[in-house]
């Protein structure tokens, strides 16, 4: 399911924040734990890795992470609001430097035309408080899409520690 490429690169930036000292945790719907998957074929993740959160359904982003039922149901489940809330909730809750959290379309069904198949929000959460948001439409089928969201997300982790 991972490409090389992905797994190479999970090598990578695990080495760079090891260097730094920097934990992760993950909150993933979209994605199923492709990214915490990626994160763990590489031996020694464990250093880096604290743990990764798998919220598909609505209910349990709300139990796990913390995201306000009231959010979801004004914005939906694939918004910048929930994906923001996933990041700092797996932050918080794990107590890891820096969390990413991730949820979309990716399809082949449930787009509309405000959220079409390939919409993706992600966020990263680090010290301090900040959180990177980023808004993706990626294209291709359903393996396509949750590929582009693992290494997006690698990108958006890079960015937050700067």
């Amino acid at each position: 399911m991972l490409d090389q490429d992905i797994l190479d690169d999970a090598a990578r930036l695990l080495s760079e924040l090891q260097a730094r000292g920097l934990t992760l945790a993950t909150a993933e719907s979209c994605t199923g734990g492709l990214i915490a998957a990626a994160l763990t074929s590489v031996a020694g993740s464990s250093a880096t890795l604290l743990c990764g959160f798998v919220t598909y359904s609505n209910a349990s982003k709300a139990a796990m992470l913390g995201v306000e039922p009231g959010v979801i149901s004004t914005e939906g489940a694939v918004s910048e609001s929930v994906a923001r809330a996933m990041a700092s909730g797996a932050q918080s809750r794990s107590g890891a430097d820096m969390a990413v959290a991730c949820t979309g379309v990716a399809g082949p069904g449930g787009g509309s035309a405000t959220k079409p198949v390939g919409l993706v929000h992600l966020a990263a959460a680090g010290a301090g408080g900040q959180v990177l948001h980023r808004r993706c439409v990626f294209p291709g089928d359903r393996q396509a899409v949750r590929a582009a969201t693992v290494r997006e997300a690698f990108a958006l982790i890079r960015a937050l520690r700067g």
